[in-house]
């Protein structure tokens, strides 16, 4: 028996599988004697093939196919108790790579993927074996199950099967995802990571194609990620308690690094109308500061498209709770000498300066220029936001990969394309934020040109550029986003940065397909996702180690 969902069951449905799951399906496998006489046997019954074995306990049955990597069990060697007292359980070894099997439950020795254990009766010398599907639930969650228990040790393969057999049973994949935040929000030292802001973004790849293998690569992609922020980390619980939403109050104490009066009123404002209540106070958090590289302002926006993402499933309060720590503990870069003209240039912003900015004026000038220069044209929201938007792409474009490889240089000169891709994920976020409460922009703003005043100083005007140009846009974002689910990178910072990449692109050619910065946007895309990565520079590592001591 199977039962096809499409789509998460309703109560209704779930009430009417559970029923029709209670429902034996006896088929006859093969005679007693022939099986005593074999000692194991495989037959194929009901479109499944399952192994037999006789024990001293009595006959066992169980899916033949190993649940690790689908080698034959029938194969394997059986292990039997060895006397009186030890159990009626026995042993089997897959002996591929050397799994247990428990033949009474199918759970694994260790742990790992349980095999399936079909129910056997001897009826008049006839073996039968109850091929029934366990209800759809009763699998689902049992898959959920086997994914917690599979976070203690993340095997991407492992996740994969678990997030399979969910999909299999009809279930919806963001249920998986939803789980997998609510089992981690307070393993978050830190709050907000990379692994939750990239999640509405492989889920928006997941949504965007029809290849179940592609869809169900995005969500191992999230899942995994989320595992490995976490891994083994204790939890740090949020602050106890609710306050009445209060807007200003909330600001102030972030602006405060106050986590618990932020908890506490953030957790108020969320039950009083969800994330529409608190979303203009999250976002002026994240922009008090040219803070964090970005990643405040970024996180805040992901947070809002994972709660629309997930839908009905989302775990909104445990998601925000960890954007709120993460506003809190947030580095604030304003506040140190290389952004020190910031808030000059946020206290000096009129919004109406008549200068006539173009790419070229921030490209390569210093952050104090860069914020003059964005000053001068506030006047003009639209024309200085495509100038800003434009020099990102010309920077990551000619980004010197001199700063990228090279071992002997100082902290501060470790710039490489990661760094030049906050600038465009981080004008993407400004710009929706920006778009929905239309007083942020200065912040926006001055905040895209302290991102460029700062890569400016590490571009190569001399570098070959054209070779990163992109004639057909369509075709190329189609394909971007297609290789971004087979990416071959170890580091999830690596592909998180990928996916954010792609749909921040994609998101922004949307917005404005004729733009005068589509070009340089899209080639800045190109270079990101197909120049060689060099990520651990050991040599670097080593040397800035020895020049960091030196002073002490």
């Amino acid at each position: 028996m199977s039962v096809a969902i499409t789509e998460a069951p309703s109560q209704d449905q779930l009430d009417r599988l559970r029923d029709q799951g209670d429902r034996p399906e006896w088929v006859g496998a093969l005679p007693l004697a022939e099986l005593e006489a074999k000692g194991r046997a495989v037959v194929k019954r009901a479109g499944k093939q399952v192994a037999l074995f006789v024990t001293r306990a009595g006959v066992r049955a169980i899916a033949n196919r190993c649940p690790h990597e689908g080698y034959p069990l029938s194969e394997g060697t059986l292990a039997e108790p060895s006397g009186a007292g030890t159990g009626d359980a026995c042993t089997l070894t897959c002996n591929w790579h050397n799994w247990k099997f428990d033949l009474e439950t199918g759970s694994v020795v260790g742990g790992g993927d349980a095999v399936r254990v079909f129910p056997v009766e001897i009826r008049d010398g006839m073996i039968r074996i109850d091929v029934a599907d366990p209800p759809p639930h009763e699998r689902i969650a049992r898959a959920l199950a086997a994914l917690r228990e599979g976070f203690q040790r993340p095997e991407r393969d492992r996740m994969a099967r678990d997030l399979a057999r969910i999909e299999a049973a009809g279930g919806d994949l963001k249920v998986a995802v939803a789980a997998a935040v609510e089992w981690t929000s307070e393993h978050l030292e830190y709050g907000t990571s990379h692994a939750y802001a990239a999640m509405p973004d492989w889920l928006a790849l997941a949504d965007g194609t029809t290849d179940p293998v592609d869809r169900l690569a995005c969500v191992v992609e999230t899942v995994g990620h989320i595992n490995d922020d976490t891994l083994r980390q204790p939890a740090w619980p949020y602050p106890p308690g609710t306050r009445a939403w209060d807007e200003d109050g909330f600001v102030a104490a972030v602006e405060a690094e106050d986590e618990h009066a932020a908890v506490q009123l953030v957790r108020g404002g969320l039950r009083r109308g969800g994330f529409a209540t608190v979303g203009r106070g999250l976002c002026r958090a994240a922009l008090m500061h040219y803070q964090d590289f970005g990643h405040s302002a970024i996180y805040v926006e992901k947070t809002r498209e994972a709660v629309e993402r997930l839908g009905e499933h989302a775990p909104v309060e445990a998601l925000v709770l960890a954007l709120v720590r993460s506003l809190v503990t947030a580095r604030r870069e304003d506040l140190i000498p290389e952004f020190k003209a910031y808030r000059p240039a946020r206290d000096a912003w009129t919004g109406r300066g008549a200068a006539k900015t173009k790419p070229a004026d921030f490209c390569r000038a210093s952050v104090a220029k860069c914020l003059e220069r964005a000053v001068a044209a506030s006047g003009s929201i639209d024309r200085l936001y495509d100038a800003l938007l434009e020099a990102a792409s010309w920077q990551l474009v000619r980004a010197d990969p001199l700063y990228a490889t090279r071992a002997r240089q100082t902290i501060s000169q470790n710039v490489g394309r990661l760094d030049f891709s906050h600038a465009i994920t981080f004008a993407n976020a400004g710009r929706r934020m920006a778009g929905r409460y239309g007083e942020l922009w200065p912040d926006v703003l001055l905040q895209l040109a302290c991102f460029l005043g700062r890569n400016g100083g590490f571009v190569d005007p001399g570098y070959d550029g054209q070779q990163w140009r992109v004639d057909d846009v369509d075709g190329f974002l189609v394909d971007a986003a297609a290789n971004v689910m087979d990416h071959g990178q170890a580091e999830y910072i690596v592909t998180a940065h990928f996916a954010k990449m792609v749909c921040a692109v994609r998101e922004e050619v949307a917005a404005a397909p004729n733009a005068a910065w589509v070009p340089a946007l899209v080639a800045a895309l190109n270079r990101f996702l197909n120049e060689p990565f060099r990520r651990i520079l050991t040599r670097r590592i080593a040397h800035q180690a020895r020049e960091t001591i030196k002073g002490e």
